[in-house]
């Protein structure tokens, strides 16, 4: 018997030797044959809470989602995502081949080379913007965070520095920023001055002079594919198109103010692609197709572009009600919540990205990935 046991104990550490290196083979082929299906070695996210994964899970802040209805069509459920499935920048890595990027804030210290979430909902391009919620990762913060991890963390996972910088320079870097700044910044006096300072053209010269210098800071630690989108039609989300007095669907005073944003933005990108060697800026023309899908929803599959699906505060102008069924057609409508869009919306935002030229432009990211 003791015999026998002995023997027994020396088959153990064997036994496991041998499914470990199976495992790691295992391992190995499947990241093989993955990554041999990529059009791009990682997609990083940056941006507010139409990108946001779980970020702000983990923020001591009022703005989250981290219950139901939230990811109620969501295969892993609740996350974090603003929204009842995926965002713009999931379907975005889907179409390159690659996993979601995770929330930086959960998985700083594990082995992701396929990309990182630094999205942070209620922040905005100015570092004030999202204080009165509580904490929240403004574009500086999300900035100074990617280039910690490009200083100490990435370079480790490489085996030279060219390698890395080879990785780097075939990433895509995709931006979804300005919202708040106008929506909890500039049109609430109450708490913010920025309306009482600024104009409307100079705060949208502040706000893409800010967006520059920290898109000029990625390109230093060595991104070069960017694509930034554009600030939607805020004027006909709930929250403002059901509490202001206008007429139509939407509040035309707010569409105009961030139409000076976008009309410096697109400029802007296209002198940093002719000064910054190596680079492409990608503008993500999402306003017009945007508002297109509210006033037209029909010809894309909607039937209501007016209304939450979720039962909100406010009466359908604010975010969901905590464990309220939702319709049961969200993919008919254009918004989840008083602030946000569906699944449905996110997913023609992100095809229309990535195939058609005259939505991300001056190339699509189909073609952004092959130069």
């Amino acid at each position: 018997m003791v015999g026998t046991m002995r023997n027994r104990s020396r088959m153990v550490p064997k036994l496991v030797a041998f499914l470990l290196v199976a495992i790691r083979l295992r391992t190995q082929v499947v990241m093989c044959s993955s990554s041999s299906q990529r059009l791009a070695p990682a997609l990083y996210a940056f941006g507010d809470s139409l990108f946001d994964s779980g970020n702000n899970n983990v923020l001591a802040t009022l703005v989250n989602a981290n219950y139901p209805p939230y990811g109620d069509d969501f295969r892993r459920g609740v996350t974090g995502r603003f929204t009842n499935g995926r965002t713009v920048s999931d379907f975005l890595a889907e179409f390159l081949g690659l996993p979601y990027p995770p929330p930086y804030l959960r998985y700083r210290t594990s082995r992701v080379i396929t990309g990182l979430n630094f999205a942070s909902g209620g922040c905005g391009i100015l570092p004030e913007t999202g204080n009165d919620m509580g904490k929240c990762l403004n574009l500086d913060d999300q900035v100074r965070l990617f280039e910690r991890a490009a200083h100490n963390d990435l370079p480790r996972l490489f085996k030279s520095s060219n390698e890395f910088s080879s990785y780097l320079a075939k990433s895509i870097f995709a931006f979804s920023f300005g919202n708040n700044d106008y929506i909890s910044n500039y049109l609430n006096p109450t708490l913010y001055n920025t309306g009482k300072t600024y104009g409307p053209r100079p705060f949208a010269k502040l706000l893409v002079a800010s967006l520059s210098q920290q898109l000029e800071k990625l390109y230093n630690v060595g991104a070069r594919k960017f694509v930034v989108f554009e600030i939607g039609p805020i004027g006909c989300i709930p929250t403002i198109a059901k509490t202001s007095n206008h007429d139509g669907v939407c509040d035309g005073g707010p569409n105009l103010l961030v139409s000076y944003f976008n009309q410096m933005l697109q400029p802007m990108l296209q002198n940093m692609t002719s000064s910054l060697a190596g680079s492409m800026f990608v503008l993500g023309r999402v306003n017009q197709l945007g508002y297109d899908m509210i006033i037209n929803p029909s010809n894309y599959g909607l039937t209501d572009s007016r209304n939450p699906c979720c039962l909100t505060w406010g009466n359908g102008t604010l975010t969901c009600i905590p464990l309220l069924t939702p319709c049961l057609d969200a993919d008919k409508h254009f918004f989840w919540d008083g602030f946000h869009f569906t699944e449905k919306v996110s997913s023609i935002l992100a095809s229309r990205c990535f195939n058609d030229a005259n939505v991300c432009s001056p190339v699509s990211l189909q073609h952004l990935v092959q130069i």
